[in-house]
C-alpha cells in the first residue's frame, strides 16, 4: 500500500526529474557555446568551466536515468581532462572528436528525454521503499495481578513522564494490545491461574501480531526456566522482584530512544539546484533535516545558522572546488570534527585515505541510490554525534558536562540579551548526598544522580538546557522564562523527586534537593547570573533544605 508520504515523495521526485529533462538542452547548449568560444580564443578558465559542466552530466545522467548520456559525457570529459593537463595547442583530431561528442549529447537529449524521465521516476519511487519510517511509542502497559503493586509501579513510571495503563486481568490486556501493538509491555510472569501465565499469553499474542511486541518481564523467580521462557516469548529484558526502578527506567529509555532522538541535520553544497532537490528529497523522506547551499561562497552563513551533523559536498563547483571549501570549514572553530563527505565520480579519488587527506572524511560515488545515500549519511552522522557526545556530556548522567553547560549559558545569555527575552538559571543540589553514599553505597548514589538527571530532562521543555555542574549539583538554563515561572516549574519537580523511591539491597529510601534561581532581568551577564543562583542555592540550604529560593538581586 502506498502511503500519503510515499505519494508526496514520488511527486517531488517527478518534479525534480522533469526539471532535469527540461534544463538538459540548455546545459548542452552552454557546453557547445563554451566550445565555440574556445575555438575562437583559447582560455584555460573557459576550459575548466566546460570540463565542470561535462563532469556534471556524467554523474547526473546516471542519477536521472540517462545512462547513454552519461557514457558519451564521460568520453568527452576524458578529452577535456587531458587538455587541462597539457599546454600544447589543440590539434584537429581532438577538435573533431569534441564536436562529435557534443553532437552525440544533443542527439541523446532529444531522443530519450520522455522515456528516461518516466523510467527514472519509477526507479526513484521504488527506492523510496528503502527509507525508514515510524517511531517508537512511549505508552506502557503494566500487566500485574497485584493491583496495589501495579498502581505503585505505574505511579513511579508516570513520575518520569511515561503514559501508563494498568491491567490486572490477562483477558482485558489481550484486547487492549490488539488495539495498540506498539505499546511497551511490562508483564508479570506469575498469575493466580498459572505461575507462568504472563509468558504463555505473550507467546500466543506474539504469533498474532505483524511485528513482535516489546515486552519486559518481571517475576519473583530468577530461575533459568523462567528467563528462558521469557526470551522465547519475545522478552527484551527481565527484572526479578523487587524491581530496581532506576534500572527499569534505563531499559525503558533505551527502548524509546529512537523516539526522542533529534533528526540528523545535513547540509548539502552543490551548484546544481536539481541535484540539491533530488538529494534533499531523499534525505528528508528518511526523516532528516536538510539545508541546501547552491552558491559555495555563501556557505559560512549556512554553517553557523544550521549547525549541521554532516556536510555533503560536490567536488566541482564554480568559484571554488569542494576540497578548497573543506579547508575553509576546517579552519572554523566548532566545525573541526563535522564530517565532510564528498560527492564524486568514480575516478575523482583512488582511495578513501586520499579523500581524508583532503580535509574530508569519506566520499560517495555518483550516482548514488536512495538507500545507499541514507545509509551512508546515517552511519557517518551517528558516529559524529556519538563522538561529540563523549566530548560534551557527563558519562554518568548523559547531561552536558561542566564545561559544556557553562558555554551554553554564555551563548544563551547573549541570545536572550539580543532578543530582549527572559532567561533563568536554576542551580539544583541534592540534599545530604554524602549521607546517601555513606549509608547506601556509591552505586546507590550514582543511581540517585541518574534518577534526578532523567527527571529533569523529562519534566522540562526540550528548549531548556540541563547539565551536571559537578558532583551532586545540576544547572538548568530556562529560556524565555522569568525567575518566578522557573521557580514554579522546579518546585514541582522537587515535589515529584521527593516521592521517588530508590532501592539499595532491598531497602527503599527517598531523597530531596534544594535549588537556587536567578534571572537575566536582575543579573546582566553569565558570571553574575551564575553567582546569584549559587547564592540563592546556599540560602536554600541554610533555611532547612528541600526548597527553592529565588535571588531577586535585593
Amino acid at each position: 500500500m502506498i502511503t500519503k508520504e510515499h505519494k508526496e515523495f514520488q511527486e517531488r521526485m517527478r518534479l525534480v526529474l522533469a526539471a532535469f529533462a527540461q534544463e538538459l538542452p540548455h546545459r548542452i547548449s552552454e557546453i557547445e557555446s563554451l566550445w565555440q568560444k574556445l575555438r575562437s580564443e583559447w582560455d584555460s578558465k573557459a576550459l575548466q568551466e566546460m570540463h565542470r559542466s561535462v563532469h556534471h552530466l556524467v554523474s547526473n545522467g546516471k542519477t536521472f536515468g540517462y545512462p547513454e548520456l552519461s557514457t558519451e559525457a564521460r568520453a568527452l570529459e576524458k578529452i577535456l581532462k587531458s587538455l587541462l593537463q597539457v599546454t600544447t595547442p589543440l590539434d584537429d583530431s581532438q577538435s573533431s572528436r569534441i564536436l562529435q561528442q557534443i553532437d552525440a549529447l544533443k542527439r541523446i537529449s532529444i531522443e530519450q528525454e520522455s522515456k528516461q524521465t518516466q523510467d527514472a521516476a519509477s526507479s526513484a519511487h521504488d527506492e523510496s521503499a528503502l527509507l525508514p519510517h515510524g517511531q517508537a511509542s512511549s505508552l506502557i502497559y503494566v500487566v500485574e495481578a497485584d493491583a496495589e503493586a501495579a498502581q505503585e509501579l505505574a505511579l513511579q513510571l508516570r513520575y518520569y513522564g511515561y503514559e501508563v495503563e494498568v491491567f490486572n486481568h490477562l483477558d482485558k490486556f489481550r484486547t487492549a494490545v490488539q488495539l495498540r501493538p506498539d505499546a511497551i509491555i511490562l508483564m508479570d510472569v506469575e498469575f493466580p491461574e498459572d505461575e507462568m501465565g504472563g509468558i504463555l499469553i505473550m507467546e500466543q499474542i506474539q504469533k498474532e501480531l505483524a511485528q513482535p511486541a516489546r515486552v519486559i518481564f518481571i517475576s519473583t523467580h530468577d530461575a533459568m526456566a523462567y528467563r528462558l521462557g521469557a526470551v522465547r516469548a519475545g522478552g527484551v529484558a527481565y527484572f526479578p522482584k523487587p524491581i530496581n526502578s532506576t534500572e527499569l527506567i534505563d531499559q525503558l529509555d533505551l527502548i524509546t530512544a529512537s523516539q526522542i532522538q533529534e533528526p540528523f541535520r545535513v547540509l548539502i553544497v552543490d551548484d546544481s539546484q536539481t541535484i540539491l532537490a533530488y538529494h534533499a528529497a531523499i534525505l528528508e523522506q528518511a526523516g532528516m533535516l536538510v539545508k541546501t547551499v547552491v552558491e559555495p561562497l555563501k556557505l559560512l552563513g549556512a554553517l553557523n545558522d544550521f549547525n549541521p551533523d554532516l556536510i555533503l559536498m560536490d567536488l566541482y563547483m564554480p568559484g571554488c572546488n569542494g576540497v578548497e571549501l573543506a579547508r575553509v570549514i576546517r579552519q572554523i572553530d566548532g566545525f573541526l570534527s563535522t564530517p565532510i563527505v564528498y560527492l564524486s565520480s568514480e575516478n575523482d579519488f583512488n582511495t578513501q585515505a586520499e579523500a581524508m587527506s583532503l580535509c574530508g572524511d569519506d566520499f560517495l560515488v555518483k550516482p548514488i541510490g536512495a538507500g545507499h545515500l541514507v545509509s551512508a549519511v546515517t552511519t557517518r552522522a551517528t558516529r559524529a554525534r556519538f563522538l561529540r557526545s563523549l566530548m560534551i556530556h557527563d558519562g554518568l548522567t548523559g547531561l552536558l558536562n561542566h564545561t559544556a553547560i557553562k558555554e551554553e549559558l554564555a551563548r544563551e545569555v547573549i541570545r536572550s540579551s539580543r532578543l530582549n527575552s527572559p532567561l533563568s538559571l536554576a542551580m539544583v543540589d541534592i540534599d545530604f548526598f554524602k549521607k546517601v553514599n555513606d549509608t547506601y553505597g556509591h552505586a546507590a548514589g550514582d543511581r540517585v544522580l541518574k534518577s534526578l538527571a532523567r527527571l529533569l530532562k523529562q519534566r522540562l521543555r526540550e528548549t531548556d538546557i540541563v547539565g551536571r555542574y559537578g558532583g551532586e549539583e545540576f544547572a538548568v538554563i530556562m529560556n524565555d522564562t522569568d525567575a518566578a515561572s522557573a521557580a514554579k516549574v522546579i518546585d514541582e519537580i522537587r515535589t515529584v523527586f521527593s516521592r521517588l523511591l530508590h532501592l539499595s539491597h532491598d531497602e527503599e529510601f527517598s531523597v530531596n534537593f534544594s535549588c537556587g534561581i536567578a534571572d537575566l532581568a536582575h543579573f546582566s551577564d553569565a558570571v553574575s547570573l551564575s553567582e546569584a543562583a549559587d547564592k540563592a542555592l546556599y540560602q536554600a540550604k541554610q533555611r532547612g533544605r528541600n526548597k527553592v529560593i529565588v535571588n531577586a538581586g535585593d
